[in-house]
């Protein structure tokens, strides 16, 4: 996924700073359901007699949810929203503290029974952080392993203390109220310890807490375990060995030999002694880490090993994978019995009583039967098989057609998801995308408004996107990536502000129809005028008569803090947010974007409380929506020439080129009080009014000419090289449709469409690097 957002430009350095981007993130669907894979699980049993259980769900759309569970049913009761990638892990850490990471490179600290309020951001990790573990029986003991080869053992308490701020400490994203923190607590990464053994300064802070980093992998950690006091943690990855630590001080233990694949699950026993490790060689191996050695392996599964969930004994042990299949071995008699298959693989269980939760690549989640306190009676029912020592022996028992048959064929209880989008196209005017989502639908999205205007059902991708395509050229002023299983939209500037739209082709009710209307910043006005109107209650600034948000002159009085924002007081904002750009409330997006301090952060557009400024928006965001500027774009005119078709008896009109905006359009009908033969909004104008229409239609002056056809003074001058006028004559009779003389405007001998704007003529039509030709001539008898 984005990384979203990018540092600012480093002291000294030459090269340009990237400005920080501004994502948005759509849903169609009900916000208690995960719309990605579930990539981790974790049961918080109740301390009450008559209290619930909880489950928690970490999925790869980049939030976490609490579901309130019952006999029969699962109720989400809160999501946690932060996170701006997917997220791999959670532990709990106590009665109250949940603890997660992700892919954005964070840990996150959650009160796992309110809210969703985020109440600490743990930055260390150069990369992705992929696993974590917790000490049962030690609340304060967590550990994190990434994709960076980083092993970092934390003290939960300390980690979550605020420590007092220096002038130049940086902030925790989560100090600013984005993440509806009410403390100020600045962020814990204050060095980084590297695998390679070196330390290196992260910050200009000499002072806070700093984790125990356990030195020594030199590739990917994939799994972690701990035991239950917090005294031995062992690791794997991509370096297919198990690595044993001692927690307390980060020093090697001992390294564990024997899997030929990527480590990719771990248990400890609740003593520490005994390990269990599951590899993408499809194996699961027990290891005696007092003998240090492997004492059994279990050849059960037919390819990777990705999930693995002890009985409380530590006597049989259930396992899933990339197989679909969930397993249940004892780990004495090497008895194995095939639970249940399933459609997708499995990332991740968790017991809960006599049943077990499986997490997979779907974003819904199911319960089966277990038995963990007594697992000898799924075994009564037959059908198990002794498990093989090498790994090739249970494919080739697959292959043989032996394949064993499933225990249970429904689970007891799924909770719901939605189909992810796994496909996108963007339309060619720019405002629509078209998806398709696991379950096969096709949908139609609005990004100007966030919402789904059409679903077609289960057709062909591809012919919907035949029958959709418009000759019609806008610039990219967005991208889309479907990597959380919806649609997030991506501005970065000064790209994003480089289309522009009319009013009347927008359909803007109430807007002069010529007004030009930048697509980005109307749809920044829509995604923050809940934020706007907050901030406005805050500040005390008084609401206008229609209730709409102020604009970004009410400002100009007061003080932005340290921004770099200054408000123009000369400048006119428009501060009305229309239709085409209204973001609905009942499926709100989320904004994910970072500012001048911290990192990035995630959060409804509804949630936004007005009192996130520069340190969480980028600037340029803030510019654009408080005082209506865009920075500087690239020009947005298009050169061209004029000339009569070949063989026309008549001179050419001008002796250089034209120009005129990229979106303007080619209409046979005159314009107010111009008597325009090819409107175009401007694009063509005086040059052809002045001799197409005096010279070859009327035959005549035209000083005299009214828009009704009559005639009268005002319309004739001398020719111009340079387009002149915007207007349009849009109300009753056209002047070109009582007369019968009409001008046909050509390129490459194809008569252009009235709706072609010449942005469109030079895409589809002229197709060549040099300057646009545009041809005239006369029609007689229309």
């Amino acid at each position: 996924m984005h990384r979203v957002g990018s540092a600012g430009n480093t002291n000294n350095s030459v090269r340009p700073r990237k400005e920080k981007r501004l994502t948005y993130v759509l849903s169609d669907a009900d916000d208690t359901k995960h719309c990605a894979g579930i990539n981790c699980l974790k049961v918080l049993k109740s301390t009450v007699s008559d209290g619930r259980d909880y489950l928690f769900t970490g999925s790869r759309d980049g939030t976490l949810k609490r579901w309130a569970l019952s006999e029969d049913s699962a109720t989400c009761s809160a999501t946690f929203e932060s996170h701006v990638d997917w997220v791999n892990d959670a532990v709990l850490a106590g009665d109250r503290t949940l603890v997660s990471c992700s892919s954005d490179t964070t840990l996150k600290a959650w009160n796992c029974l309110s809210d969703g309020t985020c109440t600490k951001t743990l930055r260390q990790h150069s990369d992705y952080v992929i696993c974590l573990a917790a000490a049962e029986k030690n609340s304060n003991v967590v550990a994190s392993g990434g994709l960076g080869g980083e092993v970092f053992i934390w003290d939960v308490e300390a980690a979550l203390t605020p420590v007092s701020k220096s002038g130049d400490a940086m902030e925790d994203d989560c100090s600013n109220g984005v993440n509806g923190s009410t403390n100020s607590l600045p962020v814990t990464s204050l060095r980084t310890i590297s695998s390679s053994n070196s330390i290196s300064a992260h910050t200009s802070q000499s002072h806070g807490y700093v984790p125990v980093g356990a030195k020594g992998h030199k590739e990917s950690v994939y799994a972690l375990a701990m035991n239950d006091s917090g005294t031995r943690l062992v690791s794997g990855g991509t370096e297919k060995v198990v690595r044993v630590w001692d927690p307390r001080t980060g020093s090697k233990a001992m390294k564990l030999r024997g899997h030929t694949d990527n480590i990719r699950a771990l248990l400890l026993d609740s003593t520490g002694r005994y390990c269990l490790s599951g590899s993408s060689d499809s194996m699961i191996r027990l290891w005696d880490l007092g003998m240090q050695r492997c004492v059994h392996s279990y050849a059960v599964h037919t390819d990777s090993v990705w999930a693995l969930a002890s009985t409380p004994t530590f006597s049989h042990v259930y396992s899933g994978g990339r197989d679909l299949s969930l397993y249940l071995t004892d780990l004495v008699t090497r008895e194995s019995l095939l639970l249940c298959t399933k459609e997708h693989p499995i990332l991740q269980l968790a017991l809960h009583d006599d049943s077990i939760w499986a997490a997979t690549t779907d974003s819904s989640v199911h319960r089966w039967p277990a038995e963990a306190h007594n697992p000898q009676k799924v075994f009564q029912r037959g059908g198990s098989f002794l498990a093989g020592n090498l790994s090739f022996s249970r494919a080739r028992v697959s292959l043989e057609g032996s394949t064993p048959v499933p225990v249970y064929k429904e689970p007891t209880l799924t909770i719901p998801g939605t189909p992810a989008i796994v496909q996108h196209e963007i339309l060619n005017n720019r405002r629509h995308v078209l998806t398709k989502d696991t379950a096969g639908s096709v949908k139609l999205w609005e990004i100007t408004r966030g919402i789904v205007i059409e679903d077609y059902g289960k057709v062909s991708f591809e012919e919907k996107k035949e029958q959709l395509f418009e000759m019609v050229s806008i610039p990219a002023w967005f991208t889309v990536d479907t990597r959380l299983g919806s649609l997030s939209v991506h501005l970065d500037t000064p790209q994003c502000f480089s289309a522009e739209m009319y009013s009347a082709d927008l359909n803007i009710a109430g807007k002069p129809e010529d007004d030009k209307v930048n697509l980005a910043r109307e749809t920044l006005k829509g995604l923050l005028a809940h934020w706007l109107a907050k901030r406005r209650h805050r500040l005390g600034s008084p609401t206008s008569a229609n209730g709409d948000v102020l604009s970004g002159k009410d400002f100009a009085h007061r003080s932005l803090g340290h921004s770099r924002v200054e408000v123009d007081s000369g400048a006119e904002n428009d501060s009305k947010v229309y239709p085409p750009f209204e973001f609905s409330a009942v499926s709100p997006p989320s904004v994910v974007t970072e500012g001048s301090q911290g990192g990035p952060w995630r959060k409804k557009i509804t949630d936004l409380d007005g009192s996130e400024d520069e340190k969480d928006f980028p600037w340029w965001c803030l510019d654009c929506v408080l005082n209506n500027r865009l920075p500087p774009r690239e020009n947005t005119k298009c050169s061209f020439y004029l000339h009569p078709c070949e063989g026309s008896a008549f001179q050419i009109l001008t002796q250089g080129k034209l120009s005129a905006p990229r979106i303007l359009r080619i209409h046979k009908y005159y314009a107010q009080n111009a008597l325009y033969v090819v409107d175009v909004k401007g694009l063509i104008a005086c040059v052809v009014v002045n001799y197409v229409v005096e010279k070859l239609v009327l035959d005549k002056p035209l000083d005299n000419v009214n828009t009704d056809g009559t005639f009268a003074p005002g319309i004739g001058g001398p020719l111009q090289h340079s387009v002149v006028g915007d207007g349009s004559f849009r109300s009753g009779l056209k002047p070109w449709q009582k007369l019968k003389p009409s001008i046909e405007i050509l390129c490459n001998n194809q008569v252009l469409s009235p709706e072609m704007s010449l942005a469109t003529v030079r895409a589809y039509i002229w197709k060549k690097p040099e300057d646009l030709t545009l041809n005239y001539r006369v029609v007689q008898g229309r």
